[in-house]
C-alpha cells in the first residue's frame, strides 16, 4: 500500500497544481477586479514553472567521483569531489545532492555530511566536496548518487539515482614502520636474513659433487678429480635467508584490526630487511600464501589482509592442529592473535619441537592490561620453547625490543 501511495503521490501533485491554476482563473473570471486577476498573474509564473517541471528530462544527467589518490589505509582521510553535469540549462530552483554511502564506510556522525544543498539556476555543472575523517579497512564499493529537486512552491518534486560506474574504494590496513631484528643465527634453519637467496660458508666443507657452471675453480677438489676421472668440486654448509611463516587468528574479537594492523607491519619490515616471508589465514575460506619476497608479494599480501575478516569458525589451535603439515618447513613461525589458550600454547610447543622456532604475538589494546592467566600461560610457553611477546595497538616497535631481550 505504501508503495502504490508513493506512485500516486506525483499525480495527486500535478492534480493539485492543476486545480489550483483553475481555481484562480475562475476566482479572476467570477470577481473581477484588479486584485483577483493580479493574483492569478502572480501565480501563474509558479504554475507554468512547476509544469515545465514536471516534463523536464532528468535521464540525461551524469555524475562522476573524483578521489585524491588511488591508494588509502585505514585511518587516513578521504577527501571526495562529485562533478555533476546536466544536458540543458533549464533553471532549476534548488537540488539536493547525497552521495549513497554504505554504513561500514561511514560513521554515525558523519552521515549527513555527504548531502550538499544547493542553488543550481542555470548552471550546467555543479561541483560538491565532502571529507571522511577516518577510512575503515576493506574493500568498499559506492554506490549511486541520489539528487532531488523541486518547484518553489513545493507541489512538484523530483528524485532520480543515477548510478555511478563501478567505483570501488580499497582500504589497504594501517601499518606502523617497524626495524625487524633478526634472532640468532643457525645453520640450515632459515634464521639469518640476508639480501642473497643463498650463502655458502667457504670454510666448512660437507662432501664433493659434480662440477657444475658458475662454481669457482678454488673450489675444485683435485685427488676426487684425479680418482673419478671428471671434475668434483667440495661441497659447503649453506647458511640458507631467513624465511618467516606468519599465521594470523581470524577469529571474531574486537581486537581484530590490530591483529590485522600488526600483521601488515610485520609483513612490511620483514620484507624491508630483504627476507621472505608468507602467510596464512582461516577467515571465511582458507588462503595460504607461500614464502616469498619483493613488492609484488607485499602488495599481494596487503591486498588480502585488507579484505579479510574475522569469521573463523574455528581458534587458531585447531588451525595449527589441521595445518601440521608445515612444521616440515624450514622457517620460523610466528603467530599472531589476541587469544592464549592451554590448548594453542600445546600446540605451538609441537612446532617448536620440530622447528625450534615459534612465536606468539598477542595483541591488546593501548591501555589494556595483561592478565596473571596470560603471565602464566607465557612463562609455561617459555618453558616449552615458545616465544611469547605482548604487543599493544600503537606501540608495534617495542614487540622487538621485547625479542631482543629474549
Amino acid at each position: 500500500m505504501r508503495q502504490f501511495m508513493n506512485r500516486m503521490r506525483p499525480v495527486w501533485k500535478l492534480l493539485v497544481l492543476l486545480f489550483l491554476v483553475v481555481l484562480t482563473f475562475s476566482y479572476a473570471m467570477f470577481q473581477g477586479g484588479f486584485v483577483s486577476w493580479f493574483l492569478f498573474y502572480s501565480f501563474l509564473p509558479f504554475a507554468l514553472y512547476s509544469l515545465a517541471l514536471v516534463f523536464y528530462g532528468v535521464r540525461h544527467m551524469t555524475v562522476k567521483r573524483e578521489f585524491l589518490k588511488e591508494e588509502y589505509h585505514a585511518g587516513e582521510k578521504l577527501k571526495v569531489k562529485i562533478k555533476l553535469k546536466r544536458p540543458s540549462s533549464f533553471p532549476l530552483f534548488y537540488m539536493i545532492i547525497e552521495d549513497d554511502l554504505s554504513n561500514e564506510l561511514l560513521a554515525p556522525t558523519q552521515k549527513g555530511q555527504m548531502k550538499t544543498f544547493v542553488y543550481p539556476h542555470f548552471r550546467k555543472e555543479i561541483d560538491f566536496e565532502y571529507v571522511i575523517e577516518s577510512l575503515p579497512r576493506g574493500e568498499h564499493h559506492l554506490k549511486g548518487i541520489h539528487i532531488k529537486f523541486g518547484d518553489p512552491l513545493g507541489l512538484i518534486e523530483k528524485q532520480i539515482h543515477i548510478e555511478t560506474e563501478d567505483d570501488k574504494l580499497l582500504v589497504y590496513p594501517a601499518y606502523e614502520e617497524i626495524i625487524y631484528r633478526l634472532m640468532d643465527n643457525h645453520y640450515e634453519q632459515g634464521m639469518t636474513a640476508s639480501k642473497e637467496r643463498v650463502q655458502r660458508d667457504t670454510s666448512m666443507a660437507i662432501g664433493i659433487r659434480e662440477y657444475q657452471p658458475g662454481d669457482r675453480y678454488s673450489w675444485i677438489n683435485w685427488k676426487a678429480t684425479a680418482k673419478r676421472n671428471d671434475i668434483m668440486t667440495k661441497e659447503f654448509e649453506q647458511r640458507k635467508s631467513h624465511d618467516v611463516f606468519l599465521m594470523m587468528d581470524c577469529a571474531p574479537d574486537i581486537r581484530f584490526e590490530a591483529i590485522v594492523s600488526f600483521t601488515a607491519s610485520l609483513v612490511r619490515g620483514i620484507l624491508r630487511k630483504g627476507a621472505q616471508v608468507g602467510l596464512l589465514t582461516y577467515g571465511e575460506e582458507r588462503r595460504l600464501f607461500p614464502i616469498q619476497g619483493g613488492e609484488g608479494h607485499q602488495q599481494q599480501l596487503f591486498y588480502h589482509l585488507a579484505k579479510v575478516k574475522d569469521r573463523s569458525p574455528v581458534a587458531l589451535d585447531a588451525v595449527l592442529d589441521s595445518e601440521s603439515f608445515m612444521m616440515w618447513q624450514n622457517a620460523s613461525f610466528m603467530l599472531i592473535t589476541s587469544q592464549l589458550t592451554k590448548e594453542l600454547v600445546e600446540k605451538a610447543s609441537q612446532f617448536s619441537m620440530r622447528t625450534g622456532m615459534m612465536t606468539i604475538y598477542l595483541l591488546k589494546e593501548e591501555q589494556e592490561t595483561i592478565g596473571s592467566k596470560e603471565i602464566a600461560l607465557k612463562s609455561e610457553a617459555n618453558s616449552r620453547g615458545v616465544r611469547v611477546v605482548f604487543v599493544h595497538n600503537g606501540q608495534f616497535s617495542q614487540a622487538f625490543s621485547e625479542v631482543g631481550r629474549g
